[in-house]
């Protein structure tokens, strides 16, 4: 078949293709609106502008201890600003984010971190327990992170080596994160409960997430800076 004239000197380069990926979501929102409210939980308020630096202040901390493309970060985490958080750090890394279901036990947990092959899970204390025995159970061993929810009232003890605001201190707020070289590279994976056998891990890559999360605003007809 013959050549079309689109076929020539048309070729993808930067000038004219970027990679689909929820993180210049993120990026874009803390330059246009860097004084806009992004993040609420309790008493605690956080511009885009602070989000997005903390973001990548999670992404120098992880690089710095070796998390790298094709890598699995772990979260065990309810919904609170290190979970945000850790939505946009891991995946700048080109690590891959797996947030675990909160209300599933330990065996199903350690089966999780095995199959992932975890590098590292940041945990809140409030799930330390179930965190603890689920490595208890695990062939891999990942570098654990407390997360303590200044929210959070109830019981739960520190299991990890490090705290995940210490963890980010002296990290780089202006982390030099990169864009995916392919938009179908791995941004998360989830998993089944397990209720029929083994949990079935599911992968979403850059472009899906970017598309569902355009498709979400559109469906839920969500306006302008919701508060």
């Amino acid at each position: 078949m013959a050549k079309s004239p689109y076929d020539t000197n048309l070729n993808r380069r930067a000038a004219n293709y970027q990679p689909l990926t929820p993180l210049s979501l993120l990026e874009r929102a803390a330059a246009v609106f860097p004084d806009h409210t992004a993040v609420i939980h309790g008493g605690h308020r956080a511009t885009y502008a602070t989000f997005y630096a903390r973001a990548r202040a999670l992404a120098s901390a992880l690089a710095r201890h070796g998390i790298a493309r094709g890598d699995t970060v772990s979260a065990m985490l309810p919904n609170v600003p290190a979970m945000l958080e850790a939505h946009y750090g891991v995946p700048m890394t080109g690590a891959v984010l797996n947030a675990l279901n909160t209300r599933l036990d330990a065996a199903a947990i350690a089966f999780m971190l095995d199959h992932a092959q975890a590098k590292a899970v940041i945990v809140d204390r409030e799930f330390a327990h179930v965190i603890k025995a689920a490595v208890a159970r695990s062939k891999v061993k990942p570098f654990i992170i407390d997360y303590d929810d200044p929210v959070f009232t109830g019981e739960g003890e520190q299991i990890g080596a490090i705290e995940y605001e210490q963890f980010l201190r002296g990290a780089d707020p202006e982390f030099a994160w990169a864009l995916p070289k392919n938009e179908w590279d791995a941004i998360s994976l989830n998993y089944t409960s397990g209720t029929t056998g083994d949990p079935k891990g599911v992968v979403y890559h850059h472009r899906g997430a970017y598309l569902l999360a355009l498709g979400n605003v559109l469906t839920c007809a969500m306006g302008k800076h919701p508060g």
